[in-house]
């Protein structure tokens, strides 16, 4: 069984060379590997809490959205997709919020610290700080347990709301789950391996410091203008320098082998010149952007592809989201099937067992075809043409069988279902929650 990874990046701002080493380069790894299912999405709703300007979070979005598949993401791998894109996530953000309890959220580091400048300021405790802030970590277990995530990648700084968000998974299976869980608990991962790069002045590269180094923007010019500006001592060539205790020996470990960044160290105790060492260290990191660089441009210059990647991605995420929201809306009691159940009270009880279901038929050119029918008898698909009425059968029962997502390729607003290298049919990508919807009655 798969183990599905969940990580999400907040679209506040360009990324730089810290967020390429400490998240998006060790998550690309991770979704290479064979087991792992992974969902990144691109934390938009999240930025509007950090981020008034408009323009600025347009902008990230799609910075970010390039960054990562210029760094290697494959989306035919990976679920990758949008916050925003996901109309269910926010649906169930506000049942998970009914279920927890303001004191949990009273507790949440984020929140505590606002609270606590506000005092030292002699303001009022609760200046300034908005239901966004106050309740950011049900947002955040909304997007992990949406998809069911087994294990979350984070910093020790985010352990306490993987914590909340097992907690209020907890909480809503205990209210309504009748002896079914809604959610996995997810598990936190700590990656301490993943490099946490040091910035110009030595401290955690961060906006907040002033003190990145870019990734893409600026171009090869631009990098080795932030690599000559890291801080380093007095010590002159000739001398020996104190490699360990070097920023620049954590970034050129950071970017190469084991082998190679032991004999930048030798060269350092050595007494290698800070201006050779930066040197080394710019065609170390360059010669490894170039090519990432080039396909970011490439991809900034046509923002309709971006676009047409993550609508895709979010197709792919709702045929997850979408029949579980199904589900969490009956078991809270919003579900459609409250009303039409009451309704189908007063008709025949012929009519109040329909259901979805498949058609075979034969058309006028002799080939063989079937259809999925909804309930209501409305066609949702219609088959490609078969010449043997056994293999039109055959891949009816696989689409009974198996998740429709691992049967589907995305193109812009087309979708195509394919069995073992056949394609069975074609859809539209608008039409993917309802048709899932069918096979989920056919397959419970």
């Amino acid at each position: 069984m798969n183990t599905r990874v969940l990580t999400g990046i907040t679209t506040s701002g360009t990324p730089h060379l810290g967020n390429y080493a400490g998240a998006i380069r060790p998550s690309i790894q991770a979704s290479q590997q064979p087991g792992v299912d992974a969902f990144y999405f691109m934390a938009d709703y999240h930025a509007l809490i950090k981020c008034e300007d408009p323009q600025r979070i347009a902008r990230s979005r799609l910075e970010i959205a390039a960054t990562w598949l210029a760094a290697g993401l494959d989306p035919e791998r990976a679920t990758f997709y949008r916050q925003s894109d996901i109309p269910e996530i926010p649906v169930l953000c506000w049942m998970l919020t009914c279920v927890t309890g303001k004191g949990l959220m009273n507790r949440a580091h984020a929140y505590k610290a606002a609270v606590d400048q506000n005092v030292a300021k002699q303001l009022d405790p609760d200046d300034g700080v908005t239901m966004g802030l106050f309740s950011y970590p049900v947002l955040m277990a909304a997007d992990i347990l949406m998809f069911n995530a087994n294990r979350v990648p984070v910093g020790r700084d985010q352990i306490q709301h993987l914590e909340m968000a097992r907690d209020i998974a907890q909480r809503f299976n205990h209210l309504y789950g009748q002896g079914t869980d809604f959610f996995v608990l997810p598990e936190v991962q700590i990656d301490d391996e993943v490099a946490t790069l040091p910035g110009l002045d030595g401290r955690k590269m961060s906006k907040s410091y002033d003190n990145t180094i870019p990734l893409f923007e600026g171009g090869s010019k631009a990098l080795k203008v932030a690599i000559g500006r890291i801080v380093t001592d007095s010590r002159q060539p000739g001398e020996p320098k104190d490699a360990e205790n070097s920023h620049l020996y954590a970034l050129y470990r950071a970017f190469s082998s084991q082998d190679a960044a032991t004999e930048f160290r030798a060269q350092l105790e050595q007494g290698l010149g800070w201006g050779d060492a930066k040197t080394s260290l710019f065609e170390l990191i360059d010669g490894q952007l170039a090519p990432m660089r080039d396909r970011y441009a490439d991809l900034m210059a046509r923002p309709d592809r971006i676009e047409e990647i993550l609508q895709a991605g979010a197709v792919k995420a709702r045929g997850f989201s979408a029949p579980l929201m199904e589900r969490v809306r009956a078991a809270v009691g919003l579900g459609a099937h409250v009303a039409v159940a009451s309704a189908a009270a007063t008709k025949t009880e012929k009519s109040a067992n329909k259901t979805a279901k498949f058609v075979s038929f034969r058309d006028q050119d002799g080939q063989f075809r079937f259809r999925l029918l909804d309930a209501q008898g409305q066609q949702l698909l219609s088959s490609e043409a078969y010449t043997d009425p056994k293999m039109a059968g055959a891949a009816v029962k696989v689409l009974q069988t198996t998740p429709l997502n691992q049967l589907i390729s995305v193109l812009g607003s087309q979708v195509t279902v394919s069995v073992d290298g056949h394609i069975v049919c074609h859809f539209d990508a608008a039409n993917h929650v309802a048709i899932q919807a069918a096979l989920d009655t056919l397959t419970a």
